[in-house]
């Protein structure tokens, strides 16, 4: 007597820097970031005012360093974004040098955390590579990155129906002039809100580049607690800065997405 199973249907699942983001359908979501990014506006707003020593002393140190970690962010992530094409294309290369090279990067790349490798590029090969510690804060972020970038655009290139590419191949297009008129431009619409998604996440890792002694949002708060011992206060005020930042664009890259998702 078989067995009969009934199978369900696979559910892919999800989870990214927008958790939290609501969905029309989904009024609690809603609620829960509303409720976060609301509760960490009025604590940023009401703290100083109310006891202005510490919290407005530790706010006024802030501005140079929120300069610096966004500046550290966006050149990670434009160089990341680079690195990613290349990588992604790589990894669906049909000759098997550049398929292995691509591959290799990402698995080495994604299997050593971020941390260990802005060490090992400022210290380890700083003697050698002479880098100072703004450029090495981005290429270190933007070689980690590169790999997961890498990885996006993999899917979304094959997310592209192949027809796309013979049509392209019909009309007399070389594939690397079908690849970058036809293929790529589809492909940055698809993978917009994950590279938003990624953008939010190394905001976040940006904090790690205070151990080269880049003074970004997070050192100026060490600093400012290691002087006055106010660790507590001075790491509380930090963290309700990133949570604004991240609940912002979090949102920002649901609007996005959705705005995509109305053109389709």
């Amino acid at each position: 007597m078989g067995l009969e199973i009934d199978r369900e249907p696979r559910v892919n699942i999800q989870v990214t820097d927008g958790v939290l983001l609501p969905e029309k359908s989904q009024p609690t979501l809603f609620n829960s970031w509303a409720i976060a990014f609301t509760l960490a506006v009025v604590l940023l707003v009401v703290l100083p005012i109310v006891r202005p020593d510490p919290y407005w002393n530790i706010l006024v140190t802030f501005p140079a360093g929120i300069l610096v970690t966004f500046q550290v962010t966006v050149s990670a992530i434009i160089l990341a974004t680079l690195i990613g094409i290349f990588v992604g294309i790589g990894q669906l290369s049909k000759r098997t040098f550049i398929n292995r090279l691509a591959t290799v990067y990402v698995e080495i790349i994604r299997g050593i955390p971020l941390l260990v490798q802005i060490f090992f590029l400022y210290f380890a090969l700083g003697r050698f590579l002479r880098l100072q510690d703004f450029p090495a804060a981005v290429l270190s972020m933007a070689i980690c990155y590169g790999a997961y970038m890498g990885e996006v655009f993999r899917a979304g290139i094959q997310a592209i129906p192949r027809g796309q590419m013979e049509a392209a191949l019909s009309q007399g297009l070389s594939r690397g002039q079908a690849l970058r008129l036809i293929i790529l431009p589809q492909t940055v619409k698809i993978i917009l809100p994950a590279i938003g998604n990624e953008f939010i996440a190394l905001l976040k890792d940006s904090s790690l580049v205070s151990v080269v002694a880049l003074t970004d949002l997070f050192r100026q708060a060490r600093n400012y607690a290691s002087v006055t011992f106010n660790y507590f206060d001075a790491y509380l005020m930090v963290s309700l800065v990133y949570l604004v930042f991240t609940l912002f664009l979090s949102r920002l890259v649901a609007f996005m997405e959705e705005k995509l998702k109305q053109h389709d």
